[in-house]
């Protein structure tokens, strides 16, 4: 199981927004490279990127800084950030991206999912599944989708797509513990899961591990200090 330490950027600082909520924000770094170089340090592979700014649309974005995290030596990236239009994805590719994260909006429109997973190519995309009370669900919107998650996995893995990054909203950023069975239920369709969102402790990675998921994305408890990396990656194998 592969352990993703998370680095959300926002004007070129490390920061997490609770619940998605630009008005809950807590800024951890004003040094995201050497935020960075610490986890490379520390054991981590793969390091998830989210650039807030393109996810809420501020007008700005963090490139320069994804590309400098990307050009570390041995160290891949998985960018995310409500990626939506084929231009998002070119530059998340073209800053150094191992994966693109596509965002949960791509999948409900079957013919910008099939442009963005063209571009990116299906070996390099995985699809940002984000739920609110067990339904899909859009960062901003309270209102439920008609669209059921199997719907959502099954027109992802009809484009080839076989990752998922599965995130319960109500528990993001506020480490109450990770919705792990929900994942577990997205991964019996056959998809590679990766779990988000609320990752309290080391029990909560030992119990992805347990139950196969494919990885964990960890953020504000790594940042807390509730644990280190290298204990999170010791419980991960």
């Amino acid at each position: 199981m592969q352990l993703y330490p998370a680095i959300d950027l926002k004007g070129g600082r490390v920061v997490r927004w609770l619940e998605g909520e630009t008005v809950r924000e807590t800024v951890y770094s004003d040094h995201p490279l050497e935020q960075a170089e610490s986890f490379l340090a520390d054991g981590a592979e793969w390091i998830h990127v989210v650039d807030m700014d393109r996810a809420f649309q501020t007008g700005g974005d963090n490139l320069e800084w994804i590309g400098r995290i990307a050009a570390l030596s041995g160290l891949k990236v998985q960018v995310g950030g409500n990626v939506d239009s084929k231009r998002w994805a070119q530059d998340a590719l073209a800053a150094g991206a191992s994966r693109v994260v596509l965002g949960t909006v791509a999948a409900l429109d079957r013919s910008l999912l099939t442009e963005l997973v063209r571009v990116v190519g299906p070996n390099r995309c995985a699809l940002a599944l984000d739920t609110r009370d067990g339904r899909p669900a859009l960062r901003g919107s309270e209102e439920p989708l008609e669209e059921t998650v199997s719907d959502v996995v099954r027109r992802t893995m009809d484009q080839g797509v076989s990752t998922i990054v599965y995130r319960d909203l109500t528990r993001d950023g506020l480490v109450m513990g990770a919705d792990i069975v929900g994942a577990q239920q997205i991964a019996s369709h056959g998809v590679r899961v990766i779990v988000a969102g609320g990752v309290a402790g080391l029990d909560d990675i030992r119990e992805a591990h347990r139950r196969g998921l494919a990885g964990v994305v960890v953020g504000r408890a790594l940042y807390d200090g509730r644990f280190t990396l290298g204990e999170a990656i010791e419980c991960s194998q």
